[in-house]
């Protein structure tokens, strides 16, 4: 239930502060006071679209707070949106600035103005005189029927078993679409895959290849410089091995004299170590060298195979073209799982379409046999309301099957005796769309636990008995819920647990709750105008006291 409402510049409200009971809570005042803007304020706060003409002339911003009681539906919700629910409570603020911009909190936590609508809706709902366009809602007509059926569960599961379909169906196209594109593709990319295949490749080659071609075009020209360099470090008695160990002998002579020749001696020793293996390397190198005009052409030819490769699938090294491989191998095992995928889609789809059928089915029986006493229970309440003659009937249609089943619902009514029934929006006047709403509003009330409910002028349009039997529906429906009722008909105000005036003094609106005699005197404005008669007081006495 809605605790409390705090406006602090809002169009004509300078600063409004007050706080609700239970039950029904009627709000009254003169044409122009205001009360329209206090609606609005409320709308803003539960995420009604804002402008900069919200902002009133006493600051730079316009702040409504409305605080409202959490129950477990409540709480569920906030806890799934990550949202803290401090001391039972839900204060919900809404921030306009000048340019326009707002920004919208719960429990001081910032939150998208679409999660505030989506919190909105299962806090308030708001019943304006336009609201009677609802009857021209498919999924209003068919909430009303399906509460009175009770097969709302039945409809969620419709509504989850419909989603399922939707998700496989698109996922079913989407692989589809694949697999034909991989099947366009499976010659082209086996052709690529089988020549990567053949070319053994292997990480690093092309750099092996490019130093032994290298190699391999400058043989000859290797292969004189190492014979040259092997002849002169081994020739006979001139070889500087040999030159070394004679200066050895000799150093080591004369370290008998000096001792630091030894230690050149040994230094020298290292260097014909080192001298002989060069020597020996150069030697093995020379022997391994050929001309091999037939392994260059060899060399040439892979390296050419491996250059066209990279060129042909652009990129820059053999690594790329095994990525290459591996990712057409890929492709092509891609194209047989995709093809298994569809087939396990289409069962999974022929399987969640059956059901959703069923479900459809079940939802069709629960609503058939409802339809029947669901329009005699709201024909029998018109009646009530002293629409003597009216007939009211629900019809059922068949329609694609979809979210909510296979149905399509429509209200038939006709107030006349005998008059043909016709679509409920085509045929009703303002006071018949008024008392019908209110009917489907109670009757409605009673199978589900509804949110606070703001009535703006549902009664206009009707008066004398047939508004006091109104406020008597209003009535019995606050005893079981919170109610708001905007009205101009003392028959409906005089039934409210509590009373609020609304009034406008030097261009701003107030309001504040009347006492016993504050409403006697506010009933009796409503029931004589602006010059209150004794007969006015005293008739409003009755109605309080009744």
């Amino acid at each position: 239930m809605l605790q409390s409402l705090s406006i602090s510049n809002f169009i004509l409200i300078g600063s409004l502060e007050t706080s609700f009971p239970e039950g029904l809570v009627i709000i009254s005042g003169e044409t122009g006071a205001g009360k329209s803007i206090l609606l609005g304020a409320l709308s803003l706060v539960l995420g009604a679209k804002a402008d900069a003409s919200m902002v009133g002339p006493r600051g730079e911003n316009c702040i409504v707070e409305a605080v409202f009681g959490v129950d477990p539906e409540i709480r569920a919700f906030l806890e799934e949106n990550d949202l803290p629910c401090a001391d039972g409570e839900l204060v919900l603020r809404r921030v306009v600035a000048k340019s326009g911009r707002s920004r919208s909190f719960a429990n001081d936590e910032p939150v998208s103005l679409s999660l505030l609508q989506d919190m909105a809706g299962r806090l308030v709902d708001i019943h304006s005189q336009h609201q009677t366009l609802r009857l021209q809602d498919e999924r209003f007509r068919m909430e009303a029927l399906d509460l009175y059926a009770g097969c709302v569960p039945l409809r969620q599961s419709c509504s989850q078993a419909w989603g399922q379909v939707l998700s496989l169906q698109r996922e079913l196209e989407d692989v589809r679409a694949r697999a034909g594109s991989a099947a366009r593709e499976q010659d082209y990319n086996q052709a690529q895959w089988e020549q990567l295949d053949r070319a053994q490749l292997q990480p690093g080659e092309v750099e092996e290849l490019e130093i032994e071609q290298k190699q391999l075009a400058h043989a000859e020209e290797i292969k004189e410089t190492l014979c040259a360099a092997d002849t002169l470090l081994s020739a006979d008695g001139t070889a500087p091995s040999m030159q070394l160990r004679e200066v050895i002998r000799q150093l080591e002579k004369g370290a008998r004299f000096i001792p630091s020749l030894g230690a050149l001696a040994e230094r020298l020793v290292s260097a014909r170590v080192e001298l002989d293996d060069i020597a020996d390397e150069i030697s093995a190198l020379n022997q391994r060298t050929e001309v091999s005009p037939a392994r260059l052409e060899a060399v040439e030819e892979r390296l050419s195979l491996l250059y066209g490769l990279m060129k042909k699938h652009g990129v820059a090294s053999v690594e790329e073209l095994i990525a290459q491989r591996d990712r057409l191998a890929d492709l092509l095992g891609e194209g047989t799982s995709l093809d298994a995928r569809v087939q396990e889609l289409e069962k999974e789809l022929d399987s969640a379409s059956e059901r959703h059928l069923s479900l459809c089915g079940q939802l069709h029986e629960a609503r058939l046999k409802a339809a029947a006493p669901f329009g005699q229970a709201i024909e029998a309440q018109l009646k009530a309301l002293e629409l003597d003659h009216a007939a009211f009937e629900v019809s059922l249609q068949e329609s694609a099957p979809g979210m909510y089943g296979a149905d399509k619902v429509q209200f038939l009514f006709a107030s006349a005796r005998g008059a043909a029934l016709r679509d409920v929006a085509q045929v009703a006047s303002g006071g018949e769309l008024s008392r019908i709403m209110l009917s489907l509003k109670a009757t409605m009330a009673r199978f589900k636990r509804m949110p606070t409910l703001v009535f703006d002028e549902i009664d206009s349009g009707v008066s004398g008995s047939v508004a006091d039997k109104m406020g008597s529906l209003v009535c019995g429906m606050g005893r079981d819920m919170q109610v708001f009722a905007i009205t101009h008909l003392p028959q409906v105000a005089a039934k409210g647990s509590a009373h609020y005036l609304v009034t406008k003094s030097q261009d701003f609106t107030s309001m504040h709750l009347l006492d016993h005699e504050g409403r006697v005197q506010e009933l009796a404005r409503m029931l004589s105008g602006a010059s209150i008669t004794p007969a006015a007081v005293a008739n409003a006495r009755v109605l309080l006291d009744a």
